[in-house]
């Protein structure tokens, strides 16, 4: 069984740097994993600009594609493992549709995270926002992206689990919702770090008890190929 986790949000709300170490810490347990970095952010680099609206579609297929053939790899082991990808074409959609008023990527988005995805982990808005001087615009837009995608995973009914907190306490979460969507208990870190300082408030729609009580609901077993 391969489950593949998506780590999704606004722009700098640490899907990167949680990527990494998250699937770091699953190689650590013996554990074959698979990183899958954001084929946007390297596309932006490469060609040094941001992309146009005719090419947010390619762009998002390619990260649809190269999850799905890290999958595809790990699953030839025939053993428990798990593809760690840095966003998914879900968040190439809200972006083009906030940036080109063109909504025309949520369907297929969504129907690739509902298809191929074991477990969805949104990042929480409580880190500060940083520019990269490459393509972060604005906090308002990190915002803006969030609400975007709350409402998609939603009204899809797609399962998701929000991540709130920083360094040690973040990573534990993404741990424990790995070791729940694999069954396999003894992946969660033993010993929790404290919660984090600050929640944010239902009024933003980000609390994370209701969102876990969401996610409970909707939750759903890992995808299995």
């Amino acid at each position: 069984m391969v489950c593949v986790v998506t780590l999704i949000g606004g722009e700098s709300t640490g899907k990167s740097t949680l990527a990494r170490e998250l699937a770091q810490a699953l190689r650590a347990t013996g554990m074959p994993v698979a990183h899958v970095p954001e084929y946007l952010r390297q596309w932006c680099e490469r060609e040094d600009r941001a992309p146009r609206a005719d090419e947010q579609g390619a762009i998002a297929r390619e990260q649809a594609r190269q999850i799905d053939t890290a999958a595809a790899a790990l699953r030839a082991s025939d053993q428990p493992a798990v593809v760690v990808a840095d966003t998914s074409p879900l968040v190439v959609a809200a972006y083009s549709d906030h940036y080109f008023q063109d909504p025309k990527l949520w369907p297929e988005a969504l129907d690739w995270q509902a298809r191929h995805t074991g477990l969805t982990l949104l990042m929480g808005q409580d880190l500060p926002w940083v520019p990269d001087g490459l393509f972060r615009d604005s906090p308002a837009v990190s915002d803006a992206i969030d609400s975007a995608l709350r409402g998609a995973l939603i009204s899809a009914r797609v399962p998701f689990q929000a991540l709130y907190g920083r360094g040690a306490h973040r990573l534990e979460q993404a741990l424990r919702a790995v070791a729940r969507a694999l069954d396999r208990p003894e992946l969660a870190p033993a010993t929790p770090s404290p919660p984090p300082a600050q929640r944010w408030t239902c009024e933003r729609c980000s609390d994370p008890d209701c969102e876990h009580r969401l996610f409970s609901r909707l939750v759903r077993p890992a995808h299995a190929g």
